[in-house]
């Protein structure tokens, strides 16, 4: 049976659309008027105090008498909600104005239950899904009386040895702009006044993914053309889906910090966008300006972070100690002071913080909901990429009787949950031992040698007893990867092969003849190429979370398909870095039958290998492309058409094609589809990813799969920095990752 999926731009009735716009405009004018009600009442001691956040400092009530002298806005790393209403309590009680703090609380990809890394979540390229994960987030986070995270991280990330891309959603922009709303919407829900939503913060505003050398905390040099083209869209997304608050980064862009950039903060951000949230630094970014070289003091820190567009300073207390001095000097306007202040005070109206600050404490808990953990489950079973599966070795057959786990991940509670995870409980995790044990104990022999005890462990003294179950078993099932600790902020890695001894297990236990499925838990793309080789099958987790175990059993078994796809590209060694799929051309575009290293002839011609760009030793493709990842089944492409080979600026391609799944397995595909512009007054991406749709087929079935692109999205940022189509030929592609599928041409007009 041949079904058809349509993906395009939604519809909206007008005259729904015109009820909620007269309800949002007589809302807002409400709220304002409540903002310039309360500011007018407004000591400058009392302003200055809304743009403070602290972290808990020094005694309770020491605490609680900043509080009540309306010292402080907001107060983040206060879970403990006795300890949350007790300083409310004194805010709206003891206070003079009464204005309630906002408490925030990093939740990344979950609060008790933990969901994969946003990562792993990207993987799934399923923003349904992504949603549902920050809803669970939100609806956990907020029972404890956080209202405030500082997620979405939306930075393009390019760089694996940054620590910092397991928190990413990838390398893509428009994957990132597109599965970061996601976030946005499940964080928010469709009322931010809702009980159970908390404000979101996209961060970290802006390019901070670029870090030179993948050093965390290094300078980027991104120029405007390439910002505005690849780095800010993700983040003007964020703002058209009602991001409450944005937070600075901590990187310098061409010499300038991100806290002290007018340039994106007050041009791009509020002008540009219109954002009438708040912006808040990151932890302490303020005071480090000056560490940057960029500020003399902590005064000059405070004065040009304010006048840049940072309503709210995290914890370096500079704005305290100078604000007050700066406008006494004329180096900051009140009208500055207000503007912040006002943005502040309607993201707390707007969480209906004024009407309900205090948390139920005798309520049901909600962590761990069943509902939460099915809902994690299925996350990181929609995340877990097949990346090899010679001979469809997977899934495991009732033929397999003895199974031999080894490697340091397979029973690794904490670490299986990932990078930033400050509340979940490693008591809760179910490791994918456990879940083997649990699900099929009682009818397969499971055999159990870690080989080594975690992941760094470069001892090889357990690598015996691991061989000895290999040589026992009729599968081994390598659990390899990194722990928590390894990826995550100031976490930067130049080496990116599996650390310790573990790629030294892997070749042992295959040296036995028993096959080896490996299946890598870690926080970033790492270079497994050997330890691929090695292997009959290659299943990656990017640190799957609480729900981890048993999603990797069933997927071994085949009670689940994998169909996630590579949000990132996978190096074959950390020379390649930065390879990315969406990079410019050369003038002398790599060929892929240059000779390499170990084929060139001695004494050979200086310009006898074809004078390409490539490396000797690596040539130039990665191991893994960007939205790959293998299924049980397989998938065919046919039948690709265009609605017109000839358009205009203002009209709609429609591009259709066929997907079968020609396989035994029932599965789902994510097809991709991919676009490059010639030619243009700039040099333009090889290819960029325009759309992506999730295409469920039974075995045998055939779908027809219609996208819808305007004309318009294919504009860029030109020349003469205007943002417009510029006329001439295009390369479109369908397929199931950048480097394969159907193509088809067309031009613009």
């Amino acid at each position: 049976m041949k079904k058809k999926i349509t993906i395009g731009l939604g519809c909206l009735f007008l005259l729904a659309l015109a009820a909620c716009t007269e309800k949002s405009q007589s809302t807002d004018k409400k709220l304002e008027t409540h903002v310039e009600n309360l500011l007018a009442q407004m000591t400058l001691e009392e302003k200055i105090g809304q743009m403070n956040q602290i972290s808990p400092w020094g005694e309770p009530t020491q605490i609680a008498e900043a509080v009540r002298k309306g010292e402080v806005g907001s107060i983040l790393n206060v879970v403990d909600p006795v300890a949350i209403n007790a300083l409310q309590q004194v805010a709206m009680e003891e206070s003079r104005l009464k204005i309630p703090l906002i408490i925030g609380r990093d939740v990344i990809h979950g609060f008790k239950t933990i969901f994969p890394i946003p990562l792993g979540q990207a993987a799934s390229f399923d923003p349904q899904l992504v949603e549902a994960g920050a809803r669970v987030a939100a609806i956990e986070a907020a029972s404890v009386g956080v209202a405030w995270t500082f997620a979405p991280m939306i930075d393009i990330a390019r760089d694996p040895r940054w620590g910092r891309i397991a928190e990413s959603l990838g390398e893509d922009s428009y994957l990132t702009a597109t599965l970061g709303a996601a976030m946005i919407r499940g964080f928010q829900g469709s009322d931010l006044s809702d009980p159970t939503a908390i404000a979101a913060c996209p961060k970290h505003f802006v390019g901070y993914g670029a870090a030179e050398g993948g050093r965390d905390y290094a300078s980027t040099f991104i120029p405007e053309r390439t910002l505005r083209n690849v780095y800010l869209p993700p983040f003007e997304a964020a703002v058209r889906e009602g991001a409450a608050t944005f937070m600075t980064s901590f990187n310098d862009n061409d010499g300038v910090p991100s806290t002290g950039n007018r340039f994106i903060l007050e041009q791009v951000l509020r002008k540009e966008w219109a954002f009438d949230g708040f912006v808040v630094s990151d932890w302490a970014s303020v005071a480090e300006m000056i560490a940057h070289g960029f500020c003399k003091d902590g005064k000059e820190a405070a004065e040009k972070a304010v006048n840049a567009g940072v309503d709210m300073e995290m914890v370096s207390g500079l704005y305290v100690a100078h604000v007050k001095e700066l406008l006494a000097e004329g180096k900051i306007r009140m009208e500055t002071i207000d503007n912040a202040v006002r943005n502040i005070l309607r993201v707390k109206f707007r969480l209906g913080l004024f009407e309900q600050s205090h948390i139920d404490t005798e309520a049901p808990s909600v962590f761990y909901a069943e509902a939460h953990l099915a809902k994690a489950k299925e996350a990181a079973v929609a995340s877990a990429i097949l990346l090899k599966n010679e001979g469809d070795f997977l899934p495991l057959t009732d033929q397999i009787k003895t199974i031999a786990v080894v490697g340091p991940m397979a029973d690794a509670p904490h670490d299986q949950l990932g990078t930033w995870v400050f509340d979940g409980d490693k008591n809760y995790t179910r490791t994918p031992l456990k879940a083997l044990q649990e699900e099929y104990g009682d009818r397969i022999r499971i055999l159990y040698a870690p080989g080594t005890a975690y992941s760094r462990d470069r001892a090889t003294d357990g690598i015996a007893a691991a061989v000895a179950i290999a040589r026992q078993a009729d599968v081994v099932l390598a659990f390899v990867g990194e722990e928590a600790i390894l990826s995550g902020e100031a976490h930067s890695l130049a080496d990116l092969n599996l650390q310790g001894a573990q790629s030294e297990l892997i070749a042992a236990v295959a040296k036995t003849g028993t096959p080896v499925v490996t299946l890598v838990m870690a926080g970033r793309p790492l270079t497994i190429e050997r330890d691929a080789e090695a292997s009959r099958a290659v299943m990656y987790h990017f640190h799957p979370g609480t729900m981890g175990g048993p999603a990797i059993a069933d997927l071994l078994f085949g009670k689940a398909v994998p169909g996630g796809k590579l949000p990132v590209t996978f190096p074959r060694t950390v020379g390649q870095i930065p390879i990315y799929h969406s990079h410019n051309n050369t003038g002398r575009p790599y060929q892929g039958n240059e000779t390499l290293l170990d084929g060139i002839a001695l004494e050979a011609g200086q310009t006898s290998l074809g004078n390409t760009s490539f490396y000797l030793d690596a040539g130039n493709d990665p191991l893994y492309p960007f939205g790959y990842g293998l299924s049980y089944t397989t998938f065919e492409y046919g039948n690709l058409s265009i609605s017109a080979d000839r358009l205009r600026p203002t009209d709609e391609l429609t591009v259709t094609f066929e997907v079968t799944n020609t396989g035994k397995y029932d599965a789902t595909e994510v097809a991709q589809l991919y676009v490059q512009d010639c030619f243009g007054s700039v040099t333009r991406p090889v290819k960029e990813l325009k759309r992506f749709a999730r295409v469920a087929l039974k075995a045998g079935e055939k779908k027809t799969v219609s996208f819808t692109l305007p004309v318009q999205e294919l504009a860029f940022y030109t020349i003469d920095m205007q943002k417009k189509v510029e006329p001439g030929d295009f390369n479109l592609w369908v397929g199931p990752n950048s480097r394969d599928g159907l193509q088809t041409t067309f031009v613009v007009e």
